[in-house]
């Protein structure tokens, strides 16, 4: 599990105007939930950069004002103009209580589908699970090894614990082989000349009884 190391200070102003101020300085303003009172924090930008601005599912080490707390990012505000950090809430993890967190998934193993010539389409990059602090995982497996072209591997078939829950919809689709539109076309064609083969069969084998009745006549 990744933790990185958030200094972060306490403060004593809150309310839109504090908060106005702190961002006119380039500070960050964050609020600590959890077992104990909220706390509301100052942060900067250039220490919550590598928690905040990644794909991976990290876990925040609180140093505040000394005192080490570990935590999670639950909400973010953006500017809605520059993208700039705003504000951010985090909750503190608790031993023994649940969280709910989303996690990235990862995909393992080799496709035949894909060596066919097929193409993995990623439908979903994370999922949400609900666990302990003690049972946290930053990532889940989807196997791919049994994937041939227009297999789809779905939440259903993850890879986890059974300490742990997965809150997405078994059923939804993680990711899927797709069959290339080369694949498709030549598909369709044998289908085609399938169907025309068996059409001049039905009609080869209805031709000597034509010949019969007119013969009888």
């Amino acid at each position: 599990m990744d933790v990185i190391n958030v200094p972060a200070e306490l403060r004593t102003e809150i309310g839109k105007a504090a908060n106005k101020k702190l961002r006119s300085e380039g500070l960050i303003p964050a609020v600590l939930y959890g077992s104990e009172e909220p706390q509301n924090l100052t942060l900067t930008h250039n220490n919550v950069k590598h928690l905040i601005y990644t794909p991976d599912f990290k876990i925040a080490k609180l140093d505040v004002d000394g005192a080490p707390v570990e935590a999670i990012v639950k909400d973010i505000q953006f500017h809605p103009v520059t993208d700039s950090i705003e504000h951010i809430d985090f909750l503190r993890l608790t031993p023994g209580t649940k969280v709910k967190v989303n996690i990235p998934v990862r995909f393992k193993g080799v496709s035949p589908g894909v060596l066919e010539g097929g193409k993995l389409m990623v439908q979903m990059r994370k999922v949400t699970i609900l666990t302990t602090p003690e049972d946290m995982i930053d990532e889940v497996y989807a196997d791919i090894s049994n994937l041939n072209l227009g297999d789809t591997v779905r939440v259903e078939e993850l890879e986890i614990s059974d300490k742990i829950q997965i809150l997405t919809p078994p059923a939804n689709p993680v990711g899927l082989v797709e069959i290339p539109r080369v694949l498709r076309s030549a598909e369709a064609e044998e289908l085609e000349a399938a169907e025309a083969e068996a059409a001049e069969g039905e009609g080869g084998e209805g031709a000597p009884a034509g010949d019969d009745a007119k013969a009888e006549k």
